[in-house]
């Protein structure tokens, strides 16, 4: 029984998810982590549970989603309720000056601070301008001027324009759509890796295309041990 209640109530959650959409499992808001905290235990009442009432508990998360997917399209068309229910940025480090007052409204101190600028790669905050904290609570910096990493457009280059990388082949099978999308056919593709000296397909975990129809080839390696500096 509570096999396959377990099994059912994962196969709705996937659905619901799938429904509510990616902004569920990728940046959560404070709503949006509370409806997937509230489903989430309540599946797992439902499944674990002998006496509760399966399909009122499907009932439940139903509705959550449903609330869910409700006040997304009404923060969609309201700022206020946007908002009122995702929350928005919260400025902790202007003209680099942190601010005390937006500390304390974060409920973030000094070393929570520092933590976060240097896991964004920023181990002095004296080279921070601006920090800001968003809506998903997440930080996000931007450093003064003279430590802004040089771009080709400072230094006036003229660079070719970037595009997606194409996946041709994955775990030694030929991605056949793929190649249609980037205009072109898996004989095109045994050529240009036979050429590079790639015979068999079977010992590529992975070839990628780029925009300038460069061919990247890792292939598997079963015998290279991890490197064990990292413990």
């Amino acid at each position: 029984m509570v096999l396959w209640k377990s099994i059912l109530s994962i196969i709705i959650l996937f659905f619901l998810t799938k429904v509510m959409g990616r902004k569920q499992i990728s940046q959560l808001s404070l709503y949006d982590y509370v409806v997937g905290i509230t489903i989430g235990s309540v599946a797992a009442e439902i499944s674990t549970n002998m006496d509760a009432n399966f399909w009122g508990g499907v009932l439940v998360m139903v509705v959550y989603t449903s609330v869910s997917i409700l006040a997304s399209l009404m923060t969609e068309k309201s700022i206020l309720l946007r908002r009122f229910i995702i929350g928005t940025p919260i400025v902790v480090i202007e003209k680099g000056k942190i601010l005390e007052s937006s500390l304390r409204k974060t409920k973030f101190d000094v070393n929570e601070l520092l933590q976060e600028a240097r896991v964004s790669g920023y181990y002095d905050l004296s080279q921070i301008e601006y920090a800001v904290m968003e809506a998903n609570g997440k930080m996000s910096f931007l450093p003064k001027s003279k430590y802004m990493p040089v771009t080709p457009s400072d230094m006036k280059l003229k660079v070719d324009r970037n595009g997606l990388v194409a996946n041709v082949v994955i775990d030694g099978n030929v991605m056949k759509e793929n190649l249609k999308f980037i205009g072109k056919d898996e004989k095109w593709l045994m050529t240009r890796l036979n050429n590079m000296g790639y015979d068999d397909i079977e010992n590529i975990i992975l070839a990628t295309c780029d925009n300038k129809e460069k061919i990247t080839v890792f292939e598997k390696n079963f015998d290279i041990e991890e490197n064990k500096v990292l413990e």
